[in-house]
């Protein structure tokens, strides 16, 4: 999968600005403010249909203009789609091959972008939530069961929630409820479960080619109930210990909406001792360890890493950009970086604006 070429209107700072891309290294480089995240977040949002910096997509639009567009053409071996995103403060549409889509899902089949940014480095000590996310995009991306799943499985949980909140609780609906989220849930588990294996399998190989030292890192997940032969029995007991609580707080107080991963070098947990370097490698090891378990090649990920190179010596430097090389198409920003055999972009304050 690659990004052929993409064009933005409107969109951040940016008036009007058509990019060619190539396949392997696209290194974007410019001064601070001229607007080089700007293109890897339009980039991201086609993956997702969300940007990685905003809550709201009107903060995508130039300021004093009513609207943004994005155009972009994307490769999947002998495919191509012209995808399209229009933004304006009352909402937006998103279009691939000229036809509106409803879901985001029809979109997420269609793009698939791994991002490592400057702030990943505190995954492990941050919200479980960032780890959460990582491991539902991650798995939703190698499978569409798995997106329906998760899908199903907030919808569920919104309604229990709802009914907590309720002036008097329907102990019958409020079992209906319940009994939902242990069959979702025991699917999402099992899943999880599989994929953070598959990642163990991998992430020590990534490890020991970005540093070239041999340590173990290892993941860990840690779901409120193990997924087993007597999964849902044993799920049951716990949503029932902890109604009591559930019916004080108003809200769904364990579930796979609040499971969390943790990681360890050589069996000591990197958040609590491992340091900025090693929370580094590891954070962006386990970013890029989903590009390996996607077996199709013309679905392989893009790769962004926006502003990363800054941070790591010249050792590492080299030792990512060699590694990268392995990958079918990966963006890098920064303000300054020569790197031989590359697509170079440098990117430049605009001198006019386009209406």
């Amino acid at each position: 999968m690659q990004i052929k070429n993409i064009s933005l209107k409107n969109f951040r700072n940016h008036s009007y600005r058509n990019f060619d891309f190539s396949n392997n290294l696209n290194v974007i480089t410019g001064e601070n403010a001229v607007g080089k995240t700007n293109i890897v977040e339009a980039i991201y949002y086609l993956s997702l249909g969300r940007s990685f910096r905003a809550n709201d997509d009107s903060e995508l639009i130039k300021r004093n203009h009513e609207r943004a567009e994005i155009n972009a053409t994307i490769l999947e071996g002998e495919l191509t789609r012209k995808i399209k995103v229009n933004i304006t403060k009352n909402g937006r549409a998103i279009l691939i091959n000229g036809k509106n889509i409803s879901k985001l899902s029809e979109l997420s089949k269609c793009v698939n972008v791994i991002l490592f940014q400057p702030k990943d480095v505190m995954l492990f000590s941050g919200p479980p939530r960032d780890r959460r996310n990582f491991l539902d995009i991650s798995i939703s991306k190698k499978s569409a069961m798995y997106l329906d799943y998760i899908s199903r499985y907030d919808k569920v949980l919104k309604e229990r929630n709802d009914l907590l909140k309720s002036e008097k609780v329907d102990r019958t609906l409020l079992d209906v409820t319940t009994e939902m989220l242990v069959k979702l849930s025991g699917s999402i588990i099992s899943y999880r479960q599989m994929y953070v294996k598959d990642i163990n399998d991998i992430l020590n190989k990534i490890t020991r080619a970005l540093t070239g030292v041999k340590e173990t890192f290892e993941v860990k997940y840690y779901p409120f109930v193990p997924y087993d032969a007597d999964f849902n029995e044993n799920a049951k007991k716990a949503f029932k210990r902890a109604e009591e609580g559930d019916f004080k707080h108003k809200q769904t107080s364990i579930g796979v909406h609040r499971e969390d991963i943790s990681i360890s070098l050589n069996g000591r947990d990197i958040a609590t001792f491992g340091s900025q370097g090693e929370n580094r490698i590891a954070a962006l090891a386990l970013k890029l360890s989903p590009y390996f378990l996607i077996e199709d090649k013309d679905k392989k990920p893009i790769i962004v890493l926006d502003d990363v190179m800054s941070e790591l010596d010249q050792k590492h430097q080299e030792r990512l950009i060699k590694f990268l090389r392995k990958f079918n198409q990966v963006f890098i920003t920064a303000t300054k970086l020569d790197i031989p055999d590359c697509n170079h972009l440098l990117i430049k304050q605009e001198e006019k604006e386009v209406f």
